[in-house]
C-alpha cells in the first residue's frame, strides 16, 4: 500500500463521477498531501456540501461530514470552533462555494478562521444537469444559457484578496505534483486558505462547447492557464481570458479566528460568569 492510500476509504468505491472527471485527481492530490504531512486520520475532518464535489468526503478514511448545499463552510466553522486542533478541510464546487455559499466564503475569509478550502472550479453546476454558475466563462453554452453566457464570471483570486483572505492559490488538475504541493502548503497555513482547482466537466459543460472529450477539455484548461510570472508579462487585453497559477496571497501576520476566540472571548466570558455578570 502506498502512503497516501491509508487516507482513502476504498470500501466505498466506485465513485459516481463520470469517466475522465478531474475529481479523482483532486481526491488523490489531497490524500497525497495528508500523507506527506504524516497526518493522523483521526485529526482530519473533511466536509462538503452538495454537488459532484459533495461526494468526495465519502472516499476519505477520516472524519467526514456531508452537509447541505452551499453551507459546508458554516458546518466547518462550528467544527473548527469546537475542535480547533483538528485539520478541517472543506471541498466545494464553484456553484456550492460562490453562488449558494458565496456569503459564507467571503465571511470565512474576513474572519480568517483556520479552515482549508479546496474550491473545484469546473465552470458549471455539474450534478444537477449543467446550469450556469458564477464561474462559467462568458459566451459558454449551458443548460440555462442556450444562447451563450452573457454574465461576467467572478475572479476568485481578486474576490478573496478583497475579502482579505490570508492564503489564496490556484492550480489545475493537469499538474498533479504542483497541485499536491500547493494543497500541502495550504494545510500548513494557520488561517483560512483557499486553493481554487481548475477542473473539467466535459459531460455537462464541455459537450455543449465542442469539448466533450476529457482530453480536449483538459487541453483547453492548459491553454488558458499559466504561471503567475508569465501572466504578469501580458498586456491587460492578453490577460483577460487567462488564469494565472500559483500562490497569490500568503499572509502569516493575521491572527487566526479560533485563537482570537479562545484567547479573548472565552476568558472574558468565564470571568463574567464567575462574577455573575450578564
Amino acid at each position: 500500500m502506498r502512503d497516501y492510500e491509508k487516507y482513502i476509504r476504498y470500501r466505498t468505491f466506485p465513485t459516481p463521477w463520470c469517466p475522465g472527471c478531474g475529481d479523482g485527481v483532486i481526491l488523490k492530490s489531497i490524500a497525497m498531501a495528508f500523507a506527506d504531512l504524516k497526518l493522523d486520520p483521526d485529526n482530519i475532518v473533511v466536509v462538503a456540501g452538495i454537488g459532484c464535489s459533495g461526494r468526495m468526503p465519502t472516499y476519505f478514511n477520516t472524519n467526514t461530514l456531508h452537509t447541505t448545499h452551499g453551507r459546508a463552510l458554516t458546518f466547518a466553522t462550528g467544527i473548527k470552533l469546537a475542535k480547533p486542533e483538528k485539520l478541517v478541510v472543506v471541498i466545494s464546487g464553484d456553484g456550492d462555494a460562490t453562488a449558494i455559499g458565496g456569503n459564507h466564503l467571503i465571511h470565512a475569509a474576513r474572519r480568517n478562521i483556520g479552515i482549508k478550502m479546496i474550491l473545484i472550479n469546473n465552470g458549471i453546476y455539474g450534478m444537477t444537469g449543467g446550469q450556469v454558475s458564477p464561474l462559467t466563462p462568458p459566451k459558454f453554452f449551458t443548460e440555462t444559457t442556450p444562447y451563450g453566457n452573457i454574465e461576467p464570471h467572478f475572479n476568485i483570486r481578486k474576490l478573496l484578496t478583497g475579502a482579505e483572505a490570508s492564503f489564496v492559490a490556484r492550480e489545475t488538475v493537469n499538474r498533479l505534483m504542483q497541485l499536491k504541493q500547493v494543497i500541502k502548503k495550504s494545510f500548513q497555513h494557520k488561517g483560512f486558505s483557499v486553493v481554487e482547482v481548475m477542473s473539467n466537466c466535459h459531460v455537462n459543460l464541455g459537450r455543449r462547447n465542442k469539448m466533450k472529450s476529457p482530453l480536449v477539455m483538459t487541453k483547453y484548461i492548459e491553454d488558458i492557464t499559466m504561471p503567475m510570472a508569465d501572466f504578469e508579462k501580458l498586456t491587460p487585453e492578453e490577460q483577460a481570458p487567462k488564469y494565472p497559477l500559483g500562490i497569490f496571497v500568503e499572509n502569516t501576520e493575521r491572527m487566526e479566528y479560533t485563537d482570537l476566540y479562545y484567547n479573548h472571548i472565552v476568558p472574558v466570558a468565564q470571568q463574567s460568569g464567575a462574577k455573575g455578570e450578564k
